[in-house]
């Protein structure tokens, strides 16, 4: 695999290989289109199923944050549970924004703003922020990211954020609470199938 080809690119090399999906999202089975060179082409992943069984009702209203969408499992899903909220699914993979926007079209949502990180508007506040973080990108990329996206939470507002417990969920859990300090209360809240799912409180 050439640098080129990983999904965390903005024009992934590999072949684009259009395919139909039937997924389970938001209680219902849902039909969607997915892609080479895009995260998990083939299926949900099991990290972004432990999140999603794991984060609590979506807020009904306000600006939410699907971080590092891939083809938009998350989005999706924050969108179907409350239409009433702005969604923003963010990713640097133009292919991944893509699927996200035609999906939404599919499943008739019209409340998700699929976009590359420099197209949120700078003064928005998130109501909420889910993420399956693209942990490859490598510690200082993966460190700078969340550094961007966290204080940005509302006060009080929530993030979830579902990491591998083999690729440093423990140690960036303790990173994310030194770097946060007292902006922030930093927990896990569960365990399984291998990942952790931590959750960041804004004060």
């Amino acid at each position: 695999m050439t640098g080129n080809d990983h999904y965390f690119t903005a024009n992934p090399a590999s072949a684009d290989e259009r395919r139909t999906l039937t997924v389970h999202l938001a209680g219902r089975d849902v039909e969607v289109e997915t892609a080479g060179g895009v995260f998990s082409p083939d299926h949900v992943d099991l990290g972004t199923g432990v999140l999603l069984r794991t984060v609590p009702a979506v807020p009904g209203s306000g600006d939410v944050l699907d971080l590092g969408s891939g083809w938009g499992p998350v989005a999706l899903s924050m969108a179907l549970e409350s239409p009433g909220a702005r969604v923003w699914a963010v990713d640097v993979n133009e292919r991944a924004l893509d699927l996200v926007r035609r999906n939404a079209e599919r499943l008739g949502l019209d409340n998700v703003r699929a976009v590359l990180p420099d197209d949120v508007p700078a003064d928005l506040a998130f109501a909420a922020i889910w993420s399956n973080p693209p942990i490859r990108v490598g510690k200082d990329s993966l460190h700078a990211l969340l550094l961007t996206w966290l204080p940005r939470l509302a006060p009080g507002a929530e993030a979830h954020l579902v990491v591998g417990k083999n690729l440093g969920a423990d140690s960036l859990q303790r990173w994310i609470a030194e770097q946060l300090g007292d902006a922030a209360h930093v927990e896990r809240i569960a365990s399984a199938k291998g990942f952790r799912v931590l959750r960041v409180t804004s004060r």
